[in-house]
């Protein structure tokens, strides 16, 4: 079945983008799990951007009230004014993704299928927490896919990821498409400078999903078919 347009009209008519997102992980977890070799594990991840504030102040007030009466004092400490106050936008960036781990070797993470989410690229700033994300798990040798489904941000993760690295990808002229999917493995070869190994391929509404290659050490791949748990996920939830 091919791959659909959740942000648009007819799919976006009756569902919303993120209940695929919350539903993906689960199925390709259970694609790899009759993939992965003995002694590797994957799980699903899902953390979305707080929506709400607490006041903070008030909970602070309360409680030392609160040590107060218990210790039978009768007056409130004061506090010293801050010396600055501003807007600051602090809210958490969404995480859609599958961790894969060695439980041989302590659980160590070996690999991450990231799903991008419309507020992964909305703006710098988020576009940059995710690509230091990435460029974190790079630098501690974990392999990185990348899924972007979002078919109403024009930006390409991948390509500012490469940016960063004054780098650049023949697949991604003359225009970097916006749909993609992409696995990333940095290496270290011996008496040379460190490499990153990238396997690019682009995603079209209408077409099938590709095939992606997740390492789980420097030898050892498997190949993770995005196909069976997409269709998986959009059965579940109806989406035709």
């Amino acid at each position: 079945m091919p791959f659909r347009d959740h942000f648009r009209s007819p799919v976006n008519d009756t569902h919303s983008w993120d209940e695929l997102h919350g539903g993906w992980p689960m199925e390709i977890v259970r694609s790899l799990r009759g993939i992965l070799p003995a002694g590797f594990r994957a799980g699903p991840n899902v953390h979305l951007g707080s929506p709400f504030e607490v006041d903070v102040s008030a909970y602070d007030l309360d409680t030392r009230v609160a040590d107060q009466e218990t210790s039978g004092g009768t007056a409130l400490v004061t506090d010293p004014a801050p010396t600055l106050t501003v807007e600051a936008d602090l809210s958490e960036e969404d995480v859609y993704e599958v961790q894969i781990y060695d439980t041989e070797r302590g659980r160590t993470l070996v690999a991450a299928i990231e799903i991008v989410s419309p507020g992964n690229k909305d703006r710098p700033k988020t576009r940059e927490a995710f690509i230091g994300k990435v460029t974190a798990l790079l630098e501690k040798e974990v392999c990185v896919s990348i899924v972007d489904p979002v078919t109403i941000r024009q930006s390409n993760l991948y390509a500012e990821l490469l940016e960063r690295l004054d780098r650049s990808d023949p697949a991604l002229e003359p225009v970097a498409p916006h749909t993609y999917a992409v696995t990333l493995r940095a290496r270290k070869p011996e008496k040379r400078r460190p490499q990153l190994d990238a396997w690019f391929y682009p995603m079209v509404v209408g077409q099938p999903l590709p095939t992606l290659p997740i390492w789980l050490t420097p030898e050892l791949r498997v190949l993770l078919p995005l196909e069976i748990g997409y269709e998986e996920a959009c059965t579940v939830l109806g989406i035709v």
